[in-house]
């Protein structure tokens, strides 16, 4: 997962939820460091405060999804709920996300990030605190989709408040200490989930949330400078968001709902509804003066390209990951620590050479990085179907984790990159903002499809020859879509899309492109579903 290099799973959970891609700075298409901010310097007491806020800000969100899938089997034990609820548990979450984050960055540069951020956290806490007194997987399910609202609202605060903030010439530095403290809090993620698991039990996964909050919230107000875009201006699209969000939504619901109902109206009817939605959606957006998703940046062949490379990619990670916990759990029989932990080689991985990866991305180009590791995390995914009853976790379950690990390495530094490159700087938080936003989509259909497309049925979590046979079969349909990524990248992407400007002007990296390729650092992602 969605925010530079080193993506070691927010965002994205297997334990870790796959990392989203670019993400966090995402506003509203405004460029948060081109604002007249407060420029704090790195070292004083407001510069450690605002990077605290931060990541603790962060920390929220990104601990949270990677730790709800180590407990879904508990979940699903304690509140007697079947597979379609434990889908939902997951996907209400990246429904809410995926549909508002890019308003909630708007809010932020129009009312103040520090004030929108501060909203995001207290309401994701009192969303978590929902959910950890959920008495019925419905209730649970709802207070999900309130999470999500939170995380719309904190989630683009997080990176933009450092970049409005800090003077320029510590900006680097403060994202990179924001992402290195994101990236271990990820890696203890799958551990501490686990912990509180197996231990004082699954609600503490949610309840987690608030002393985060009651830490984060205080810091911020005292300490934190509020800065606002001074061009934000005219009206919220809050049809667009509505249309987009109820568009997945039902498209969602009646692809989990098809393997219990078949093709009934039940399923059917949300089903032409999410894609009349949808078509209504791209219609308004294309009408708006100022749309929330302006569908002349898809104009942009290199930005399609890489966004559909997402699409593939993050589908197959948000599968992979759903899946594999329960797995682990369900089929062989381990507790809820012993699957996050054996989850942790590919959040290690990705910590430890994201950073390389960028550069070595910089250096050849994004073309071969992107195909490579979209292939390398495909063959991850055919050697977990070796992954069954009595498999040993060094011979059977470590390699693929290994594999799948070099390969998210090698592809998601060079994928956020030629996000960033592949418009002017001036757009980079919007197009980071919908590449995330694609990223969550994907996601969401993938968690919500595949039980239908490999036969999974509502109670298949409980058998454990039934689950494991499906499992299998969903390893492959993800490996296929991490083919199918790779494809897409080896035919649509430049190898010359990082490269830098020369001095006399060599052309953009895409035809369509009026500016060069932005060759500017992205901004590190700690997480992130």
């Amino acid at each position: 997962m969605s925010d530079s290099a080193p993506e070691p799973g927010r965002g994205p959970g297997p334990g870790p939820e796959p990392p989203p891609p670019p993400a966090q700075a995402a506003a509203a298409g405004r460029d948060p460091a081109a604002d007249d901010g407060p420029a704090v310097r790195l070292g004083t007491a407001t510069g450690r405060a605002v990077l605290l806020t931060a990541v603790l800000g962060s920390g929220m969100a990104m601990l949270d999804s990677t730790v709800v899938n180590v407990a879904l089997p508990h979940i699903g034990r304690d509140l007697d709920a079947d597979l379609g609820a434990l889908q939902w548990t997951v996907n209400a979450y990246m429904l809410t996300l995926a549909g508002l984050i890019l308003l909630g960055g708007a809010l932020g540069d129009r009312f103040g990030r520090r004030r929108i951020f501060v909203v995001g956290v207290v309401w994701f806490a009192l969303a978590s605190l929902l959910c950890g007194i959920a008495p019925t997987a419905g209730v649970l399910i709802g207070a999900r989709a309130l999470q999500g609202i939170g995380g719309a609202l904190l989630t683009p605060g997080s990176l933009a408040l450092i970049q409005a903030v800090f003077r320029p010439e510590d900006r680097a530095a403060a994202v990179g200490a924001w992402s290195g403290l994101g990236g271990v809090a990820s890696a203890i993620g799958p551990f501490v989930g686990g912990w509180l698991v197996d231990g004082p039990g699954w609600r503490w996964v949610f309840l987690i949330n608030l002393p985060l909050a009651a830490v984060c919230v205080p810091v911020a107000v005292k300490y934190v400078p509020e800065t606002r875009d001074p061009n934000a201006g005219g009206r919220f699209d809050v049809l667009g968001a509505a249309l987009g969000a109820l568009s997945l939504g039902a498209v969602t619901y009646a692809l989990i709902a098809a393997p219990d109902k078949g093709a009934s109206p039940w399923v059917i009817g949300p089903a032409v509804a999410g894609v009349l939605l949808g078509a209504a959606f791209c219609w308004v957006e294309a009408r708006r003066r100022d749309p929330m998703l302006p569908l002349e940046i898809f104009s942009v062949r290199l930005f399609s390209s890489i966004n559909a490379v997402t699409v593939f990619v993050y589908a197959a990670f948000s599968g992979f990951f759903f899946l594999s916990v329960l797995q682990l759990q369900v089929v062989l029989g381990w507790s809820a620590l012993e699957a996050g932990t054996a989850l942790l080689p590919t959040t290690v991985l990705m910590l430890l050479l994201s950073a390389r990866s960028g550069e070595i991305a910089q250096r050849i180009g994004p073309r071969l990085p992107l195909t490579a590791g979209s292939l390398l995390c495909a063959v991850g995914m055919v050697l977990m179907v070796r992954v069954d009853r009595g498999a040993s976790y060094w011979a059977d379950v470590l390699p693929p984790l290994v594999v799948l690990g070099l390969g998210m390495t090698a592809l998601v530094a060079p994928l956020t990159a030629t996000v960033l490159a592949s418009v002017d700087v001036a757009r980079a938080g919007l197009a980071s903002g919908i590449n995330n936003a694609a990223a969550r989509a994907a996601g969401l259909v993938a968690v919500a499809a595949l039980p239908l497309l490999v036969g999974m049925g509502p109670d298949a979590y409980r058998d454990p020859e039934a689950f494991g046979d499906t499992f299998r079969k969903a390893m492959y349909w993800c490996a296929g879509s991490l083919v199918l990524g790779a494809l897409l990248a080896w035919f649509t992407i430049r190898s010359t899309c990082l490269r830098a400007p020369k001095p006399t002007g060599e052309p953009p990296c895409h035809p369509e492109a009026t500016y060069h390729c932005g060759t500017a650092s992205p901004p590190l992602d700690p997480g992130d579903a």
